[in-house]
């Protein structure tokens, strides 16, 4: 029985992390519009700051602001004092974290960094606290308790703070509509970086496609498209030449409707002059193509729209071939 109690109280500490960023979610205002209004209108970079726990939680939150079109780095508040502001300059934007908003060193460089033409965001569970009153917009991360069982150690605050910060990074991702071939050119050595490099000719599939000719039946090419696990049959004619495609969806609909016979030709059923890939296409490009069509799957053609393969969105995405059997 030793095992579950332990089962518990990870459950309930995770419960109480929860319970934490709910609280956070529900005090959002205008202060967080305001706040990514400075983020946004940033000249120079965005420096964030604090200290233990909260500045662990900072420096992930500058590494995610970096990686998604925000130039930002982390300040030490101890190593600024002692020289570091050196850095800043008019124009920045300084996000300063700390749960009580007390933090003597940290509170000490504000001041300063305020001279120096630097606006000032405080994330901070008191705000009523010193913090709070320096900065230009303050934004509330406090919860109702941490998760510790003593009620010490940063475990929910720092969880809701750093949740926060997800908040504003992805919010900035809108507005500066950062898009898949920037995230590309910040990830140059990931694994989703290489895949959306790629021309689409090295990643889509090429045997087994599930082909059919036109003029089959739609019986037959359902059978093909059963088979074929990628979730579409493409309907070809003369030489390969691509002239429609059928889905699963479609069949969905056939069978919704009713109206439909499996003797039929597929050509009475099939989506003519359906969308493509071109086979020299950055896998970037198709990705984003795919996702705005939410299309799944795309045949792959080259220049005299003869059919060369397949390529599923999961694999743009690198989760390997998704088979659905």
């Amino acid at each position: 029985m030793e095992k579950y109690k332990w089962i518990k109280l990870a459950k309930q500490v995770l419960e109480t992390e929860i319970q934490g960023i709910r609280q956070v979610r529900d005090d959002l205002g205008e202060e967080f519009v305001r706040a990514l209004e400075l983020l946004a209108g940033c000249s120079g970079r965005v420096v964030v700051s604090g200290v233990g726990k909260s500045g662990l939680v900072g420096r992930k939150i500058a590494a995610t602001f970096s990686s998604t079109g925000t130039p930002s780095y982390f300040l030490h508040p101890v190593e600024g004092a002692h020289g570091d502001l050196g850095m800043i300059k008019a124009g920045d934007v300084v996000i300063g974290i700390s749960n009580s908003g007390e933090t003597d060193e940290l509170n000490a460089i504000l001041p300063t960094l305020i001279s120096l033409g630097a606006k000032v965001i405080g994330l901070t569970g008191n705000l009523q606290s010193t913090l709070a009153e320096i900065c230009h917009v303050c934004i509330s991360t406090g919860v109702p308790k941490e998760a510790c069982t003593l009620g010490l150690a940063p475990t929910a605050s720092t969880t809701a703070t750093l949740a926060l910060g997800d908040a504003l990074a992805v919010a900035l991702i809108e507005w500066k509509s950062f898009g898949r071939d920037d995230f590309q050119r910040f990830h140059p050595g990931g694994d989703l970086g290489r895949q959306l490099r790629m021309i689409v000719s090295r990643i889509m599939h090429v045997q087994g496609l599930p082909v059919v000719r036109s003029g089959v039946t739609l019986q037959e090419a359902l059978s093909v498209l059963d088979q074929g696990g990628l979730g579409t049959v493409v309907v070809v004619g003369d030489e390969d030449r691509l002239l429609g495609i059928l889905t699963d969806g479609d069949v969905r609909r056939l069978v919704c409707r009713g109206t439909f016979s499996r003797q039929e030709p597929v050509d009475v059923y099939m989506t003519r002059n359906p969308r493509y890939a071109g086979i020299d296409e950055k896998g970037a490009l198709v990705l984003e193509r795919m996702e705005k069509a939410a299309i799944m799957v795309l045949p792959v053609v080259d220049k005299d729209r003869v059919l060369q393969g397949v390529v599923h969105l999961h694999d743009l995405l690198g989760k390997g071939r998704v088979r659905f059997q």
